[in-house]
């Protein structure tokens, strides 16, 4: 399968598992404009031309949130990409406040493609927060959540330079 196939693959499948989702914010807007969005910004913002980390991003919610097995997305996207995924996969039996701890320990041990799919995915959701936040959210759980956010990428740092400029100034938004 050519890159560009595979990447409209993962797509499609991230779009068929997200399909009756929604995010949080005030519009409810489809969830699958989370992981594009992630996409994109790895693609325009960071210059990634890595069919894997691309296609991870568009995956990196499918196993935390969805039906969707480890096995399966080895099975359809081959090793390196299900790796990449279960990289950035919380544990959803953990606790939230252990699980938000867990993801700033772990940012450090991570790869570096799996670090880009973090830098990623915390940018849309800053970006997000700062412009369309929960409807529910006041002010002190926006900057909670900026905050956190810098820790985790603060233990990663070092990866992509680029990436953490144009994080550091989504956070600056704060």
């Amino acid at each position: 399968m050519n890159d560009i196939a595979l990447i409209i693959k993962a797509a499609s499948f991230a779009a068929n598992k997200h399909r009756n989702q929604r995010r949080k914010n005030a519009e409810a807007s489809p969830y699958i404009n989370h992981p594009l969005s992630l996409a994109k910004v790895l693609t325009e913002d960071g210059g990634i031309t890595d069919v894997e980390t691309i296609c991870a991003a568009l995956l990196h919610d499918t196993v935390e949130d969805t039906d969707t097995t480890s096995t399966e997305l080895e099975r359809l996207f081959g090793v390196k990409i299900c790796e990449l995924v279960m990289e950035v996969t919380d544990d959803k039996a953990l606790p939230k406040t252990e699980r938000k701890l867990a993801q700033i320990a772990h940012a450090a041990q991570i790869s570096d493609k799996a670090k880009r799919v973090k830098l990623a995915d915390k940018i849309c959701n800053l970006r997000d927060v700062a412009a369309t936040p929960p409807a529910n959210w006041p002010l002190e759980r926006k900057q909670e959540y900026f905050d956190w956010a810098k820790r985790v990428i603060d233990n990663l740092r070092g990866v992509d330079a680029l990436l953490e400029s144009v994080f550091d100034t989504v956070y600056q938004l704060r």
